[in-house]
């Protein structure tokens, strides 16, 4: 039986994605195989479809704890919509080990395909721009790779609008689909975004998924406690400099009776632009948090005193700065 869900399409294409996606950077560098495991089978289990990798991850350590949760068998595989990344220095040094050149996404690909044992990757996704190819041989290899049923969808990560624009043009001219999602960093205290990449989402129908939705923890609450994670993360320092907004922040967050964390998500939530927000748990009860993010509904009074605390930047290029 499917969990309940309110399953949204990708960008424009019809591939139905959970409204959280499920972030793995903290498998294997942070949480141990077995609690990887348990978290992906909860994930499962809410109904959550939507996973989300790199080959950087771990040094390629992620994927192969992904793989193997696979190779347990039981529709885990079929059940997921398998996203991971292409772009960083997995195999070595030499120069073609790295970025996105038609070589490199080859074999980049093979590699995620044998670390994730599977025969396909769901959405492939460009974890960086690479000004030194032309987008005429990134979308060649992308479009072969599609044709061997190795990569269904190609998406973006870190890319700006005009980027986006551009990929999306130059697929266009060889008549191929495109970009279907960008993952940006997106956060209450990162807002940069709303200037010109979710316009280019919007314009082109690109998926914007959201990754550090609660600032690396800056949003998640305990502002001045110090507590292990704050300081492990460098947010201490972060958390004294934004000290005023912060205890507004948390005191909202009391009034409305839910954790900062999962209000921070919820926030991105009531964004139509957003298709997931990426959320990556090291432990159980951070899973369960997120997943209650889906149950916070957010008001206009409640979102109009939110952008009083963290303004954005205005709304979209050029009118934000212009006159």
């Amino acid at each position: 039986m499917v969990p309940r869900m309110d399953y949204r399409h990708l960008g424009r294409s019809g591939l139905l994605v959970s409204p959280l996606c499920l972030g793995t950077m903290n498998f294997g560098p942070r949480t141990s195989e077995a609690d990887s495991f348990a978290i992906m089978d909860a994930a499962l289990e809410a109904g959550i479809n939507f996973f989300d990798t790199a080959n950087g991850y771990g040094g390629g350590e992620t994927e192969q704890i992904v793989g193997r949760w696979f190779a347990q068998g039981g529709g885990r595989r079929e059940k997921v919509v398998l996203a991971t990344k292409v772009f960083g220095n997995v195999a070595g040094d030499w120069p073609n080990d790295s970025k996105l050149s038609a070589r490199h996404i080859r074999d980049a690909c093979e590699a995620s395909l044998r670390r994730l044992q599977t025969d396909h990757i769901d959405l492939y996704q460009m974890h960086h721009v690479d000004r030194g190819t032309p987008w005429e041989e990134v979308w060649q290899a992308m479009d072969l790779l599609v044709a061997q049923g190795k990569v269904i969808y190609v998406g973006s990560s870190n890319f700006a609008g005009w980027h986006i624009a551009a990929a999306n043009e130059a697929a266009k001219r060889r008549g191929s689909f495109g970009l279907v999602s960008e993952q940006s960093l997106y956060n209450l205290k990162t807002r940069m975004v709303e200037l010109e990449v979710v316009p280019a989402c919007e314009a082109y129908g690109v998926g914007l998924l959201p990754w550090s939705p609660v600032g690396g923890g800056l949003l998640a609450g305990s502002v001045g406690q110090g507590d292990g994670r704050r300081a492990e993360d460098g947010m201490r320092g972060a958390a004294d400099w934004f000290r005023d907004q912060l205890d507004s922040w948390e005191g909202l967050c009391a009034e409305l009776g839910e954790r900062p964390a999962d209000v921070a998500v919820a926030w991105l939530l009531a964004n139509p632009v957003v298709t997931a927000p990426i959320v990556g748990p090291r432990t159980m009860e951070q899973f369960d948090g997120a997943v209650h993010a889906l149950d916070i509904s957010l008001d206009d009074d409640v979102l109009s005193r939110i952008d009083k605390i963290f303004p954005g930047p205005g709304g979209t290029a050029p009118e934000a700065y212009a006159w």
